[in-house]
């Protein structure tokens, strides 16, 4: 009951406004977002049941606002990273077939930004080598369409000629001729992340934020990258303007010769003193 516990009848006859200085409290004790976001739903539940128990009337805790989760940036991995897992040799006892299949997969996650779900729904007649464009099924069950380039062109007709005739249309299959299914891509992106000698968490996902990023560094506009991704709103590309910042923070201040010869002369500066 409300009225046992330590806290006794206290929640029982808490007004909104003990309980936003409760809220302001969590924070100055450090807590986590998260932690305070869980604590918060636990206290609407706790007081829409002694509505429904008719023991108290309102529920002090629903206006209280939710607290929005930190934005988390895309993680994108360096040009020269992206390029060695692509281009990473297939493991030992690999057919012909898998080594063709898996670097066509690759090189069409790099280039073309495409989700996992979406390579996994490509067919056959769904692929414009000549234009080198292909149409996939985004979210929300909508088709869109993604380019690739090239290296994508040529891998992807090397795979073609030893994919073999089967009834499946299904653009990239498994050795036993089905469809390849959304974890089956999953863990042959990670055989080969784990070859590439890469470090961290370097998902399919991430060859996506890698593709938007890299774009972006080089000088492509947002709106056409939107359009590339497949977002709805520019919005949610413009995340990526984050990262490159970021990463233009990082390279700025290793590289700038005024903190870097200042740095140095300091500290010839402090070894002449000693």
């Amino acid at each position: 009951m409300p009225n046992r516990g330590p806290f006794k009848g206290a929640l029982l006859r808490a007004t909104r406004a003990k309980l936003d200085s409760f809220v302001m409290h969590l924070a100055s004790r450090g807590l986590s977002i998260a932690a305070r976001r869980r604590k918060i739903a636990t206290l609407r539940t706790f007081y829409s049941y002694l509505q429904a128990k008719k023991i108290r009337k309102d529920n002090p805790a629903s206006g209280i606002g939710n607290l929005k989760p930190p934005d988390r940036l895309p993680k994108a991995i360096e040009v020269a990273d992206a390029v060695r897992l692509v281009e990473s040799l297939a493991p030992a006892g690999a057919s012909e077939f898998q080594r063709r299949r898996d670097r066509a997969i690759l090189e069409m996650l790099y280039a073309s930004g495409a989700r996992r779900a979406e390579l996994v729904s490509m067919n056959l007649g769904d692929v414009n080598m000549r234009e080198r464009r292909a149409r996939v099924i985004g979210k929300g069950n909508k088709p869109r369409t993604v380019l690739f380039n090239q290296s994508t062109s040529d891998a992807l007709a090397r795979y073609l000629e030893v994919r073999p005739p089967i009834n499946d249309d299904a653009l990239f299959i498994s050795a036993l001729g089905r469809r390849l299914s959304y974890p089956q891509v999953a863990n042959i992106f990670r055989t080969y992340v784990k070859l590439s000698g890469l470090k961290g968490k370097i998902t399919p996902h991430t060859m996506r934020h890698s593709f938007a990023t890299h774009l972006l560094e080089r000088g492509v506009d947002i709106m056409t990258i939107k359009d590339l991704l497949g977002h709805k709103n520019v919005s949610t590309t413009q995340v990526y303007t984050q990262v490159t910042m970021t990463h233009a923070q990082q390279v700025y201040d290793e590289a700038h010769p005024r903190d870097s010869e200042g740095t140095s002369s300091r500290n010839k500066g402090r070894r002449k003193q000693r």
